[in-house]
């Protein structure tokens, strides 16, 4: 099994930057593909994008593609969201997620889940 504890979340502004960080405790970090989701009010989760477990390869939705990063420290066992340039619509609550796996989109498809922080970007 794993923990997951996301931080990071606040309150930005339009264009703005954050730094969401997800700490992992339990089973070696490194043996999970790991993933970022939201979810926004009234709206199913959605997938962000993920990380494969040597850190080397990611892939995101469109809707974030070139904005947003993911990266991992194993080392640390923390995985990273870097986004930029944030709009109103990034507005939700960010979860991180691990799999052993294989890498997928689908929300029912990660067995771990963080509780999440909030991420509100202001007009």
């Amino acid at each position: 099994q794993v923990q997951l504890v996301e931080s990071g979340g606040g309150l930005v502004q339009t264009g703005g930057s954050l730094r969401l960080s997800c700490a992992a405790s339990g089973r070696p970090f490194s043996s999970y593909i790991m993933a970022w989701f939201r979810q926004a009010p009234g709206k199913e989760r959605e997938f962000v994008g993920h990380i494969n477990r040597p850190g080397d390869s990611t892939y995101y939705d469109g809707s974030v593609k070139g904005r947003f990063t993911i990266s991992r420290d194993n080392a640390k066992s923390t995985v990273y969201l870097q986004m930029n340039s944030l709009k109103p619509e990034d507005t939700a609550v960010y979860y991180c997620a691990a799999r052993l796996d294989f890498p997928g989109i689908l929300a029912r498809e990660y067995t771990y889940w963080g509780q999440g922080t909030q991420v509100t970007v202001s007009s």
